[in-house]
């Protein structure tokens, strides 16, 4: 068996397989979060290139510290264009997530970038960690069969045409933003309101119909388990800093002094 960081299509195949699969945004800009993550037992790490305060110099880092603990990593990449996607994929992502497509032309345009021809038009070089260094001749032709494709649906136009998206050949999650896709609704924030939960209804059908996964972000556990309730299989559950930032602050409310009960004597 070849050992390489890459998680040689794990990922993809275990949603093809109808399994779910849980993970983390990484927005610190530290590898360290991410080897945390993993070593907590989740399916992958979600780098996040678009928001999140790293840059691509932290993909191969990321890459080797989840795989350390058994875990892929997806790249969300700041633009969809083809210089970005495959220095992702280079540096060993297992996935890439694409933000912001306005279209199924946009997607149709943008998935290309995560093949090599003749069927994508992604940079073919083998020396690198992808490629093992040279020493996996076999890697970038396999890499149409394991590399993940994630869409996000988090604009009018993605939801308009989820159906065509989740018909493409290369995307394998239609991803849903909640914060985006609602602001684009006009219900910012309220996900419990008609329209978005309209939305997702028709994403889940989308995906649904194409035997694609459908996944969202969920800000809590208890979130992510009604997600997965309503067939949603790539859960992401918050972030390295917003799961920090809530657990300290659980626990400051747990420290803070009560108020003495001065009602009697």
């Amino acid at each position: 068996m070849m050992h390489t960081p890459r998680d040689q299509g794990r990922l993809r195949r275990r949603l093809r397989d109808g399994e779910c699969v849980y993970g983390t945004f990484i927005g610190l800009g530290v590898a360290t979060s991410a080897e945390v993550a993993a070593s907590a037992g989740l399916d992958l790490v979600l780098l996040d290139l678009e928001h999140g305060a790293g840059g691509e110099e932290q993909i191969g880092p990321t890459v080797l510290a989840a795989a350390a603990y058994g875990a892929g990593t997806v790249v969300r990449v700041e633009t969809d264009e083809r210089i970005r996607i495959g220095r992702a994929l280079d540096a060993g992502a297992s996935g890439i997530m694409l933000p912001r497509q306005e279209s199924a032309e946009q997607v149709e345009a943008s998935i290309r970038h995560l093949s090599i021809p003749p069927h994508g038009d992604r940079g073919v070089a083998g020396y690198t960690r992808a490629g093992r260094w040279g020493q996996d001749g076999d890697a970038l032709r396999r890499a149409a069969e394991e590399t993940l494709g994630v869409v996000q649906i988090e604009t009018l136009g993605a939801l308009a045409d989820a159906d065509r998206i989740a018909a493409m050949d290369g995307v394998d999650v239609l991803f849903v933003g909640p914060s985006d896709l609602s602001w684009a609704l006009g219900v910012p924030g309220r996900l419990d309101s008609p329209p978005f939960q309209d939305a997702l209804a028709t994403v889940l059908a989308a995906a649904t119909a194409h035997g694609k996964a459908a996944g969202i972000l969920a800000a809590t556990p208890e979130a992510a388990r009604r997600y997965r309730d309503q067939g949603f299989r790539f859960l992401l559950i918050g972030s390295d800093g917003s799961l920090l930032a809530g657990s300290l602050r659980s626990a400051l409310e747990q420290l803070a002094p009560t108020t003495p009960d001065t009602t009697h004597p």
